[in-house]
């Protein structure tokens, strides 16, 4: 194989995904020259609209599949969390990358922290599962939509339409935004979604060669971890957007996955965890999601949309 194509959207944390893919790949096979077909996703594009109005962060992986099996590109780089658990038949989700920080951060030019934000304050998250962890314990604030890509957010935070923004630690790490931001603070006791801080490597299924390339990259402990969490999410009908948080960690010889869902209003929450050995934990990421539907999962997510949506959605005659 002399040439590998990569699927990636155009923004520039996607670009700097992809680049790091590509010189991983290049270093390891320098026979392989590696070049990027950049695509604007429809999520990039419908910036006036909620996230899971326009169909969840699906929208932000479509694009690059339809070019892959159009013969366009061999694989796709993709932020794991935005890929739904289903995969088009054709496609494979092969490789994840390891895991790196998976804290979610919050940003302001005048409050030093979560404590100090004033009642009443303005938080910007596009995220029903960041609303609804941050609603949980601070039910006074007030959460308003923050669409745009990293840069156009921290803009809008510096202008003053927000007191505080929340965004995700690695992907402000990786562009070097952070260091202009006067007050950042990590919110550790924030469960992260499903894949977060981690990269899903996707391929054309019949193509060995480039399955060949893109096993160098996964790490064996994060795609397990990632696993059970698909498997929870998959198992309990959650999309991308849904107030849904997901995490499995490795600690020694046993794995834990904890889950988190309610009303985007930090309502109604629900809390569970499961512990197993990691050699015989291939059904945890499902037996949570089972125990949790037989607990009334199912009854909070349906409402949950529900109340997420009532001002966007058509009222049913």
């Amino acid at each position: 194989m002399e040439k590998l194509i990569i699927a990636t959207r155009s923004s520039a944390l996607a670009l700097w995904q992809a680049y790091h893919i590509k010189e991983r790949i290049e270093a390891s096979f320098p026979e392989v020259t590696v070049e990027l077909n950049e695509i604007t996703s429809k999520g990039d594009k419908i910036l006036d609209k909620p996230l899971a109005l326009i169909g969840g962060k699906g929208h932000f992986t479509k694009e690059l599949e339809d070019e892959m099996l159009a013969g366009n590109a061999h694989l796709a780089v993709h932020s794991l969390k935005d890929v739904p658990t289903y995969i088009p038949e054709g496609l494979e989700l092969c490789a994840i990358t390891r895991r790196q920080d998976q804290s979610d951060v919050l940003l302001s030019h005048t409050y030093k922290s979560l404590d100090e934000l004033p009642q009443g304050a303005t938080v910007g998250t596009t995220s029903l599962r960041r609303r609804m962890q941050l609603l949980e314990c601070r039910p006074d604030l007030k959460v308003k939509e923050l669409r745009g890509n990293v840069n156009t957010r921290l803009r809008k935070l510096q202008e003053g339409q927000y007191d505080a923004i929340i965004l995700a630690y690695i992907g402000l790490h990786r562009l070097d935004l952070l260091k202009d931001i006067p007050y950042v603070e990590k919110l550790d006791f924030f469960i992260p979604p499903m894949g977060q801080a981690a990269l899903g490597i996707e391929i054309v299924s019949s193509n060995d060669k480039v399955r060949e390339i893109a096993m160098t990259l996964n790490d064996v402990n994060t795609f397990i971890s990632t696993k059970l969490e698909r498997d929870f999410v998959s198992t309990i009908g959650a999309g991308c957007s849904a107030p849904v948080a997901v995490n499995a960690i490795i600690s020694g010889e046993e794995i834990t996955i904890k889950a988190m869902l309610g009303y985007p209003d930090g309502t109604h929450i629900m809390h569970k965890e499961l512990t197993a050995k990691v050699d015989e934990c291939d059904e945890l990421g499902t037996q949570l999601a089972k125990e949790m539907i037989a607990e009334g999962a199912l009854d909070i997510l349906e409402k949950a949309e529900r109340i997420a949506f009532k001002d966007e959605m058509p009222q049913r005659l």
